[in-house]
């Protein structure tokens, strides 16, 4: 796929396929690895994404809207799915007739999803989401769980086959709630089977909880945002058991240098000023590709060398000081390495006040991927409408 403009993501498919073959190795062989792929591969792309996890031993996919599964199965890929997310009730239909596993987490929903898919004749298998502490969606009160538990007994048209539920603390130092939290799962989980029967799938480890945890993995565990090289919290870097690779750079060209005289001011509300004679470069991506105004006062990387991004960032430019001798065609990384210099995407999360996550997801599907394995292009993923 062609594109015109000089700003691009690469994204480095090895890096995608030798952190998931890692965790593979850490594992109990009985323990499968759901690759999640939600909201596109995390900026990443989530086809080319899931081909290589499932390649690098991953079994399972897991997305957050049943949107995003459908895209998958219509790519070809027919490994399992699990929406992770609520879908409507009356969806289920469409979720069975593309393979396509549910989250099931209310007595409500179960009951109208069951009238749906009896007025269609179409079954659907689903898993149970528990609310063991992070309280957002899942059975939490034994109320709840006692009145799913009794409808699902019954249901003709869904089958429950997995439970599961979230930590809201695996990345952090203290793992007192985990604990509390994988209790409180196992006694819902048991409850619920003393009443449905036999469920066959049980998983609450994140990518946190995975590799610090690895005993803990029931049956299946769901590897998101280390999957793409990321550490889940600063905190826990020291305690990972293998080094993860980054799989996403972004990077831009110069399209024209000037020099500012003292007191020339830069951008929208002129909120830099120039204190001595310098040399200002115009890099072409702004907040429209998701590099937003927040990072302005960050550093790039221009042949070797940290830049400071000078003046408030715009829809389609930004504008950063350089050294003598660089000149327009030069190139820029945002994120990544150039010589022994590197921006990690945690140091500009770090000047978003954000995390590392946020990163790789808001940067737009205007920005071109270059999807990379062994060094060579593979393929472009590029949206610009």
């Amino acid at each position: 796929m062609t594109f015109y403009r000089d700003t691009w993501a690469e994204v480095d498919l090895d890096a995608i396929h030798s952190n998931t073959k890692n965790l593979r190795g850490l594992l109990d062989e009985n323990v499968q690895i759901m690759a999640v792929v939600k909201a596109d591969g995390y900026g990443h792309k989530a086809v080319p994404t899931a081909e290589e996890a499932l390649a690098a031993g991953a079994q399972w996919l897991g997305t957050a809207l049943l949107d995003e599964a459908i895209a998958l199965r219509e790519a070809g890929i027919t490994a399992p799915i699990l929406v992770l997310g609520m879908i409507r009730p009356e969806d289920v239909v469409t979720a069975a007739a593309n393979d396509i596993i549910v989250t099931a987490f209310q007595p409500w929903w179960l009951e109208r999803a069951e009238k749906a898919a009896a007025a269609s004749g179409q079954s659907f298998d689903y898993h149970i989401k528990i609310d063991s502490g992070m309280h957002r969606l899942g059975l939490k009160t034994n109320e709840e769980i006692d009145a799913f538990a009794s409808r699902a007994a019954s249901a003709e048209f869904g089958r429950a086959v997995g439970m599961f539920t979230h930590f809201a603390q695996a990345d952090e130092q203290e793992t007192s709630y985990v604990e509390e939290q994988t209790a409180r799962f196992q006694e819902v989980a048991d409850r619920l089977e003393s009443v449905i029967g036999s469920i066959p799938v049980r998983h609450c480890a994140n990518s946190a909880a995975a590799m610090r945890f690895p005993e803990a993995g029931f049956s299946l565990v769901r590897f998101g945002i280390s999957m793409y090289g990321l550490t889940p919290s600063p905190s826990i870097t020291a305690d990972l058991p293998f080094a993860l690779k980054p799989a996403f750079s972004l990077h831009s060209r110069i399209t024209h240098v000037k020099t500012l005289e003292p007191g020339d001011t830069v951008s929208y509300g002129r909120t830099y000023t120039a204190e001595s004679r310098e040399r200002a470069a115009t890099v072409p991506i702004g907040y429209a590709d998701g590099w937003i105004r927040m990072h302005q006062g960050g550093d790039v990387l221009v042949n070797g060398q940290r830049c400071p991004i000078i003046g408030r960032i715009c829809m389609d430019q930004m504008i950063i000081r350089v050294p003598e001798g660089i000149e327009s065609g030069e190139l820029v990384t945002l994120i990544g390495a150039q010589g022994s210099e590197y921006v990690s995407m945690e140091e500009a999360a770090a000047r978003l006040d954000t995390i590392n996550y946020e990163i790789p997801c808001v940067i737009s599907a205007r920005v071109p991927r270059l999807l990379q394995k062994q060094g060579r292009k593979t393929e472009v993923y590029y949206n610009i409408l």
